[in-house]
């Protein structure tokens, strides 16, 4: 009774789902070539389960103990029953099989032509983006356009890392020294968060990131917003721009133009990210302050140290960084 009670309230609050992370809603092709192997796989098991159960129930009732009841005469062999119980399972297991080798093909065919290619590379603990066609470098956000196909590149700079956004596609690993590839095409314009889905050290839970699928135009226009330099910063801006030059930023970051650092995530439109930190802050004026004033309190680990600025600092660097549109 309580392994009931327990089964149906676990159900129960699954009718309340309301998670970006979920993989029972694609969004993609290759989500829904998962997800239909992943109900197919579940129907034989859920069936076995009842034929199963409801065989076990039938046997102890029909044949339990009753007073005066003589001993049962032991029967060896059956061949027809022998016959069922074998082929039964090879059928069963020829079904399951089949769809699965095909989904997994599926999941490791070539991209067409007319992909588009992206190059994902993961740090701890976070995520370089770049569109060799388009000459875009990014962090932590990739940006698609609906209806057409991707090729991820997928490779990392350190450690172990996978690459895992549930509504597009199953998990990919990104492994020292070989490159992995991940195609799928987006059909439904959204945001979806991914995940790093493999142990990578203290901030592995931090490695977050973001794809947004968007119609060809909104990419496009996308792509040519970031294709162009910053613009030059003015008032609190350029306050913020000096600070930039004469402290330790330009020796880890990138922004085109003015710096031409390596080390951490390129920041030359961070203004128009919709996250902060690989994923973990909102790219809003209060959260960017958080971060820059201490990096290690936010993200356990991360490369970047608390620098000690003051708030007059961290004002400015705020207003030039938001400006990076």
């Amino acid at each position: 009774m309580i392994l009931l009670l327990t089964s149906a309230a676990l159900l129960l609050a699954g009718c309340g789902l309301d998670s970006p992370m979920t993989t029972v809603e694609p969004k993609s092709d290759l989500g829904r070539a998962i997800h239909e192997l992943f109900m197919n796989i579940s129907g034989w098991a859920l069936l076995i389960f009842v034929v199963v159960e409801a065989l076990l129930i039938g046997v102890v009732f029909a044949f339990r103990d009753r007073p005066g009841r003589e001993e049962p005469r032991a029967t060896h062999g059956h061949l027809g029953l022998e016959i069922a119980w074998t082929l039964v399972p090879v059928i069963i297991v020829i079904a399951i099989a089949v769809p699965t080798i095909a989904t997994i093909f599926k999941t490791n065919a070539r991209p067409p032509r007319e992909a588009l290619a992206i190059e994902v590379t993961g740090h701890q603990w976070w995520w370089e983006v770049r569109y060799p066609e388009l000459g875009i470098v990014t962090a932590n956000e990739i940006h698609l356009p609906v209806g057409r196909a991707v090729s991820l590149s997928l490779k990392t700079a350190d450690v172990l890392h996978s690459f895992w956004v549930p509504q597009l596609g199953g998990k990919r690993d990104l492994i020292g020294g070989k490159l992995n590839n991940l195609t799928f095409t987006a059909d439904v314009p959204g945001e979806y968060p991914g995940q790093c889905a493999e142990f990578c050290g203290v901030s592995h839970a931090n490695m977050r990131l973001l794809v947004v699928a968007q119609s060809t135009a909104d990419f496009e226009a996308w792509g040519a917003r970031l294709k162009a330099p910053p613009a030059p910063p003015s008032g609190e801006a350029a306050k913020g721009h000096r600070a930039f030059l004469a402290g330790g930023c330009v020796a880890c970051h990138t922004i085109q133009g003015v710096a031409a650092g390596v080390l951490g995530p390129d920041l030359t439109h961070i203004g128009g990210r919709k996250t902060l930190a690989a994923g973990i802050l909102k790219n809003t004026p209060d959260d960017l302050a958080r971060w820059l004033k201490d990096p290690p309190a936010t993200k356990p680990g991360a490369l970047m140290p608390k620098l000690g600025l003051t708030d007059d600092q961290v004002a400015a660097l705020v207003a030039y960084l938001r400006s990076l549109q």
